[in-house]
């Protein structure tokens, strides 16, 4: 059996549809996050800003 290496998966926000690279993404008690935004909860009602998503707008 081969193993694999995981390198991307959705930004851990539920609301995101982002996809982050493991190695560039913002790690948060152990999730991985596309923004500051959705990694602090969209504290002040903000989105990702990232083309196409709509997380908290």
């Amino acid at each position: 059996m081969t193993t694999a290496t995981v390198t991307q998966m959705k930004c851990a926000c539920p609301s995101c549809l982002c996809i982050v690279d493991i190695s560039s993404a913002l790690e948060k008690d152990g999730q991985y996050f596309c923004s500051t935004a959705c990694a602090q909860g969209h504290q002040n009602g903000e989105g990702c800003s990232h083309n196409g998503c709509g997380c908290h707008k």
